[in-house]
């Protein structure tokens, strides 16, 4: 069972980092929330799926990129270091994998990003007024119309109640849904390093008592805790990503190991967020600082396909 990455995921990484940087990084993230102004970020999913992100794991003889999880969670870490808005975990992960050969999927593919529901990990879909809404129950997927929008501690997140209309086809609800915490544990690797990364760069520059923060013991433990955390978190989710790969041990419960990747990643990055706040100080706590938008995302992600309790629980019931 390999954990380390090779080339193909450093290219991979570079491409995503690419091309969210020529968009503008965290100011997509900043016109949506500010503004309302999503076409910044509608423009980065179709150049996202230009760039075979959106299918990586579609197999290709239907027009994916024939890629795995790895690949996916490879390219969702950086997705998050950008803190994209809009149906993330959906557009590259669930929907997917449950649509098959269709028009659907052509539409997905040309970078047209596309939202679910799935009870009782995702009851609501996420933003359903700027992606293709698509209703998961009894083991089938159903296109459907979006209810009252209602918002959520983020910004740039509304979430709606689903109604089916027409029956597309078969889908594996239960892998679709692994595939959804999977995806979001992905985004928390990211949130939690560009959390991080804010914090230090701030500590290295803001000076108390003639020095500067990051040189006083409490602040660097403060952040070391957050990079341990992140990184004891990281193998967990590329160790699931493997497993749904089919390349795990014989015996590996994929399932459990998709759950304790689910919790670990967003506890490290919940983690990142308190502690950024406490380093940066009253300036993390205005909309104005960019911190902001990543402590938004990462408190509504946390209950996003699962809570913690609903996936520690998937965990207790294997011991």
């Amino acid at each position: 069972m390999d954990f380390l990455l090779n080339d193909i995921h450093t290219d991979l990484a570079q491409t995503v980092d690419d091309i969210l940087e020529r968009a503008g990084g965290i100011a997509v993230a900043r016109a949506w929330a500010d503004n309302g102004d999503t076409a910044p970020a509608l423009a980065v999913y179709r150049q996202l799926a230009d760039a075979g992100i959106t299918g990586l794991i579609v197999p290709d003889e239907i027009g994916g990129s024939g890629a795995g999880a790895t690949e996916m969670v490879v390219a969702l870490e950086r997705v998050g270091r950008a803190a994209l808005p809009g149906p993330v975990s959906e557009t590259f992960a669930v929907v997917p994998s449950t649509l098959g050969a269709s028009s659907q999927l052509d539409a997905l593919l040309s970078g047209t990003p596309a939202t679910c529901a799935l009870a009782p990990v995702a009851p609501r879909a996420t933003n359903p007024d700027v992606a293709t809404p698509y209703l998961l129950a009894d083991g089938a997927v159903f296109t459907a119309s979006h209810g009252e929008l209602l918002e959520s501690v983020d910004p740039t997140r509304r979430v709606a109640e689903l109604t089916a209309g027409d029956r597309i086809g078969d889908a594996d609800t239960t892998a679709a849904a692994d595939l959804g915490a999977l995806a979001t544990a992905a985004q928390f690797l990211g949130l939690g390093s560009a959390m991080l990364d804010m914090a230090a760069d701030y500590a290295k520059s803001r000076k108390q008592f003639g020095r500067e923060i990051g040189s006083f013991q409490a602040v660097k433990h403060h952040l070391a805790d957050v990079a341990i955390a992140i990184e004891m978190a990281r193998p967990l989710v590329h160790g699931a990503a493997v497993g749904l790969d089919g390349q795990a041990p014989e015996g590996t419960d994929v399932a459990r190991d998709i759950a304790a990747a689910k919790v670990a990643a967003g506890e490290a990055a919940y983690l990142a967020s308190r502690r950024g706040l406490q380093v940066l100080g009253a300036i993390g706590y205005t909309a104005e600082h960019d911190l902001s938008l990543y402590l938004t995302k990462t408190r509504a992600l946390l209950s996003a396909w699962g809570t913690p309790a609903y996936h520690r629980a998937r965990i207790l019931e294997t011991l």
